[in-house]
């Protein structure tokens, strides 16, 4: 790993107390949604992203979502935390994505809708593993962030935009700048964070699953599986969809599950752009 992205790591800001306090809450297993919403209801910059989130295309509530109550309920625990830690940690990183090519909102966006193929492909197969990968698909391309700044300080933007944007392996592309890829600084980050070392674990493996440890390795091929449909450069192309549908059939799951769940979030994605 580069010294400047070390140095960054070591140098990451405090979670926020909200942040903190849900967690706390999270871990309680005495806690209720009414616990959690009031929590975040003090915090104006998470009910507003959770509020958008909810009233995204997305997420087809069916009417208007208006206050955290509401959110929190129809959200749950799980998703909520997960919807509001993603939020927090990409404002406490300062996003800067030109070396991607995106915006910080494109970012956040191709985040949810890694989170959102999962809760929707994963629920058909394991609810509660569903659950946990929620989080992790939510937050996995976070390294992202620290890998932009670094190539920015190198003075290597235009370069490895260019490469980034006519590869179809990102993380390979990743490597060959600073020596490690999204999914390793990911780990680290929240390691340095002090998340639990299981969802760490899963995080740092995704770009390579083949290397996870037996019982961890289910969900960091879920990770990579999501993360191959909706890479960061080409999301939903039919390059991408293909790879992803046969490294589901490879490591045997339903190709016919995960490419009901893509189709469903395509159609929801393609109207929104139009």
């Amino acid at each position: 790993m580069k010294t400047s992205i070390i140095e960054s790591i070591n140098a990451l800001p405090p979670l926020s107390k909200t942040i903190i306090d849900i967690n706390t809450v999270y871990a309680n297993e005495d806690s209720s949604i009414h616990d959690l919403a009031k929590v975040i209801e003090n915090d104006p910059m998470i009910v507003a992203n959770l509020l958008k989130t909810a009233n995204s295309p997305l997420y087809s509530f069916g009417r208007e979502i208006k206050n955290i109550a509401q959110a929190v309920s129809l959200f749950g625990m799980n998703m909520t935390r997960s919807i509001a830690i993603g939020n927090s940690v990409r404002k406490l990183l300062n996003v800067d994505m030109q070396p991607y090519g995106i915006t910080p909102d494109k970012f956040a966006d191709i985040s949810s809708m890694q989170a959102k193929l999962m809760i929707d492909w994963y629920k058909k197969i394991d609810k509660d593993k569903a659950e946990k990968l929620y989080l992790a698909a939510f937050l996995q391309e976070t390294g992202k962030i620290l890998i932009a700044n670094a190539i920015i300080q190198d003075d290597e933007t235009i370069s490895f935009q260019s490469e980034v944007e006519n590869s179809s392996n990102v993380a390979m592309v990743e490597k060959s700048y600073v020596d490690v890829t999204t999914s390793e600084i990911t780990a680290a980050v929240f390691e340095f964070w002090k998340f639990e070392s299981e969802f760490c674990e899963i995080i740092k493996y995704a770009d390579n699953p083949k290397a996870a440890p037996d019982e961890l390795k289910e969900y960091s091929t879920a990770l990579h599986i999501v993360k191959t449909i909706i890479p960061i450069n080409k999301p939903f192309s039919e390059m991408s969809i293909n790879f992803g549908l046969q490294q589901a059939k490879n490591t045997g799951y339903s190709s016919s599950i995960l490419e009901n769940a893509i189709n469903d979030l395509v159609q929801i994605h393609s109207e929104d752009k139009n």
